[in-house]
């Protein structure tokens, strides 16, 4: 995600394909690791046990990569709407050796059988890509539809006014550091820009309000780096 479709139209799906979208993603948000060591640790209090996770947009894989071989008792129902994506994610859970514990599915939210309830989900850089605000409300219905009542839920995305001045500046360093750390050159880099900027931008208080209306509570803010925040908050 996050501006690599000309890669995913050409994928080859071996070692190499995967290296080279980890590196994408990184760039793009370079704390994601550190996201992710938190969304674990944020599972982990939260249950003695994480069962099930939904993982909406599980294209690529990383998530699986992340969180399955450090919680081998955990399962997984992966989902995602790209085949490119999705036969990425399957390739690295097959070089983790954990296929047998995780369920793929191709489409949206709306695919999960809605009378399986799950035990914890995630939403990982997903919503900026719903151009619709009413849309994205019906989205994270149908996550909370799909979860226990009290099961830890964790949603990150690029967020901001983009009228904002502050938010402007951010876009800038976002773009400084794709220029200090890769090859592409400004011209590639403003044209990537363009891309971005058409995203479905809203704000934090849109993003809480729609949490709120889709079924969640205890909602808090547990990371930020330029453009992307990340939420944590339970099915109530």
């Amino acid at each position: 995600m996050n501006g690599f479709d000309e890669m995913t139209d050409k994928l080859q799906f071996d070692k190499n394909t995967a290296t080279e979208y980890d590196r994408g993603v990184r760039r793009t948000l370079p704390t994601y690791d550190a996201m992710f060591r938190l969304v674990q640790a944020y599972f982990r209090a939260n249950k003695a046990r994480q069962e099930k996770i939904l993982i909406i947009g599980a294209g690529g894989g990383n998530e699986l990569a992340i969180l399955g071989p450090a919680n081998p008792e955990w399962r997984f129902t992966a989902v995602d709407p790209a085949p490119p994506m999705l036969e990425l994610a399957k390739l690295k859970a097959e070089q983790l050796n954990m296929t047998d514990r995780v369920t793929f599915i191709e489409g949206t939210i709306d695919e999960v059988d809605v009378n399986l309830l799950h035990d914890a989900a995630t939403f990982m850089l997903v919503l900026h890509f719903i151009a619709d605000v009413d849309e994205k409300l019906q989205h994270l219905k149908g996550i909370r539809r799909r979860l226990k009542a009290g099961a830890p839920f964790v949603m990150a995305t690029m967020y901001g006014d983009p009228d904002d001045p502050a938010f402007n500046e951010l876009f800038s360093l976002w773009k400084a550091y794709w220029l200090d750390t890769t090859s592409m050159t400004k011209v590639e880099v403003d044209e990537m820009e363009k891309t971005v900027r058409n995203l479905s931008f809203i704000s934090e208080e849109e993003i809480i309000r729609l949490l709120q209306e889709a079924g969640f509570g205890n909602i808090a803010k547990f990371f930020t780096t330029n453009m992307f925040g990340g939420w944590i908050c339970k099915a109530e």
